[in-house]
């Protein structure tokens, strides 16, 4: 009846994962009696956990990415303090199984739960508002990406519970993914969890990209729109393009798993190169799918507080378009190794250095909007330039790279922990904290904590050096990466710093999080009644902090690039139209919600193999789509009087 279940599954004989898995239980139990205590079950309910506001989505995937954050750093801290000690006749604290589980856990928490999670939040929560919009093309569709995705970070914290994670790495290469290697529910927790968060990712794409193309402000052409919406669109252009590539190849793993299939095994006419040139046909994209907003945060951040309009609006835009159609030429730079011959290697190395020019293009245009400008050094200024610095750095080492000589000797090493780990985190994250600072007071309706925030932004980039400068070394030295024990004793101090660095960062998080209390705590004094605390040029900016549920009363007329700056200068002589007499905006609906439970139920069961579970499963998701597509009345109307009551105490100021 319970399939391969049984009580065998709980870690008893771990006290690391046990301990924590205790912990987690406690916690969370005690989280849910603190909100049923409190009574606020209806209003979470009706406020959040059913809720189709664009904003109150984005919110919700910005919190469930920082969780994670935590959960994706507890498991690097556990790695870099292993190998710190684990060398010569010392064995560190974690076994080897253990420690294959938690780089697994990490690079696939990291990935798909921390930084696609935050990606798709900040678009989520801003792009409507710069593109003058009342929600995104789909509210509920966009409702049911994101618990998708929730179900998806369920499953993977589960294993931590009941069973094991992969120790495969987090792309799960056959033939070490396939059965006879992990015959484990490691790899299934792997599949099954990024099968599902992955059809929330491509929903949100279908989504976002319908939104950008058919929904926009009167007046705002696409030379017009702000660049964070162009490098939105290039992103999801991408999902869109390159995560149906990542459902299928699981899919045919999962096929090998389940049915003995071959599709990539040497059996019966199946290859695992196969898998890796697929995998990597989306991995390569995927690093452009989050590495494009965060190059759109820069944008926004540097013109806001240099007081200046971007330089080269347009030359920026075409460098973001390039970079996503050259972004699919690139994949195979990952398997130089592999014996594709010199011409294809050349090709693809040649190929991975021209991508690397309109990311110079865009540096530069960064550059030249701050040279002149007035710049206001506020906390989001430092991460973009801490971006520019550790960015091209990292650039430059992945042009290196991209040489197949040098690949030859530097693939598989800590140099390309240390490569990778630049651009995603000096990229990445440094792009998608500014954000959260920057767009913090638009969500919230005050400011967070200067001094806090800065103090998180010297952490992370100090620690961040302090953490992948010495693996650059031990690279060239000979490290491999995934070393869970070394003999060469003269690569222990060199890990000793980059635990040291990695202990500095933590100290970052740690900032993040008191941050966050301290202003929420003085949030009274810090309070934004203008809509407007940065001084900002696009048309978030123009409503109220935190906006309405229907964003604005009446849709603004967008005359140019800039258009708030330009409301607020008198340069759109465009007269605005009459309010409306009433707005509609979307229902909640529980269907998002409802359809992670089925989701879970499915995922859990299938990793199981509780078969009648997984059909109850898969029957009540069927259930309830055929139910919300029968439903007709899926708006409210908010009326005239109610826009009246919110409008006068909570209308933006320019100026």
């Amino acid at each position: 009846m319970f399939g391969k279940l049984s009580l065998a599954a709980i870690p008893w004989d771990q006290p690391i994962p046990l301990i924590t898995s205790v912990f987690i239980v406690v916690l969370l139990a005690a989280l849910l009696a603190l909100v049923t205590y409190k009574g606020w079950w209806p209003y979470l309910w009706r406020e959040w956990l059913t809720s189709t506001d664009h904003k109150r989505i984005g919110v919700m995937y910005v919190v469930l990415a920082l969780v994670m954050l935590i959960r994706g750093f507890s498991d690097a801290i556990m790695m870099r303090s292993q190998l710190a000690v684990a060398a010569g006749t010392a064995a560190g604290y974690l076994p080897p199984e253990h420690y294959n589980q938690i780089f697994s856990a990490h690079g696939t928490i990291m990935i798909f739960f921390v930084a696609m999670t935050f990606v798709i939040g900040l678009m989520n929560f801003v792009v409507p508002l710069q593109l003058g919009v009342r929600d995104v093309a789909f509210p509920v569709l966009n409702s049911v990406s994101f618990w998708l995705t929730a179900a998806g970070v369920l499953l993977v914290n589960v294993s931590l519970v009941i069973g094991e994670f992969a120790r495969t790495g987090w792309l799960a290469y056959p033939p070490l993914s396939e059965l006879a290697y992990s015959p484990g529910v490691g790899v299934d927790y792997y599949l099954w969890s990024l099968q599902i968060s992955g059809l929330g990712t491509l929903l949100a794409g279908i989504n976002f990209t319908t939104t950008i193309l058919k929904l926009r402000a009167p007046g705002m052409s696409y030379s017009r729109m702000p660049i964070f919406c162009w490098t939105a669109l290039a992103s999801n252009l991408l999902i869109v393009a390159a995560f149906p590539i990542l459902t299928a190849t699981f899919a045919m793993l999962l096929l090998d798993r389940y049915l003995g299939f071959h599709f990539f095994t040497n059996d019966g006419g199946g290859n695992p190169m196969m898998y890796i040139n697929l995998i990597w046909a989306w991995g390569h994209p995927e690093v452009y799918i989050l590495i494009l907003p965060a190059f759109g945060v820069f944008s926004e951040v540097i013109a806001t507080f240099s007081g200046k309009s971007l330089f080269g609006h347009r030359s920026m835009v075409v460098a973001t378009m390039a970079i996503c159609m050259l972004s699919f030429l690139v994949w195979l730079h990952h398997f130089f190794t592999m014996g594709a011959g010199a011409n294809v290697n050349a090709f693809f190395g040649i190929m991975t250095m021209i991508i690397a020019v309109p990311t110079g293009v865009k540096v530069f245009n960064w550059l030249f909007t701050l040279y002149g400008g007035e710049v206001r050094f506020t906390a989001p200024v430092y991460w973009s330039l801490g971006f520019m610095v550790t960015f091209v750095l990292g650039g430059m080492t992945g042009v290196l790279m991209a040489i197949p000589p040098a690949d030859f000797v530097l693939h598989n090493s800590l140099f390309l922990v240390a490569h990778f780990h630049n651009v995603i985190i000096g990229g990445v994250v440094f792009g998608l904290m500014a954000g959260y600072t920057y767009w913090f007071p638009k969500a919230f309706g005050f400011t967070l904590d200067e001094r806090l925030g800065k103090a998180s932004f010297w952490c992370w980039f100090i620690g961040f050096y302090l953490a992948f400068m010495p693996l650059y070394l031990l690279g060239l030295m000979g490290a491999t990466r995934r070393m869970q024990h070394y003999t060469n004793l003269s690569w222990q101090p060199l890990m000793w710093v980059a635990f040291a660095g990695a202990l500095v960062i933590f100290a970052g998080l740690a900032f993040t999080i008191a941050q966050l209390v301290y202003s929420i705590k003085t949030r009274h004094r810090r309070r934004d009644k203008t809509g407007d605390p940065w001084n900002g040029r696009t048309l978030e900016w123009s409503t109220a902090s935190p906006p309405p549920p229907w964003n604005f009363t009446v849709l603004p007329q967008v005359s140019g690039i800039d258009e708030f700056w330009r409301m607020k200068h008198g340069d759109n002589k465009t007269a605005p139209p009459a309010a409306p007499p009433a707005i509609h905006v979307p229902r909640p609906s529980p269907l998002g919600f409802l359809s992670a439970f089925c989701a879970v139920m499915f995922g859990f069961a299938s990793i199981w193999h509780i078969w009648w579970l997984a059909i109850l499963g898969l029957l009540g998701a069927i259930a309830l789509l055929l139910r919300h597509s029968w439903q007709m009345n899926t708006e409210m109307q908010v009326s005239a009087e109610e826009i009246a009551e919110f409008e006068p105490p909570h209308k933006a100021q320019p100026g």
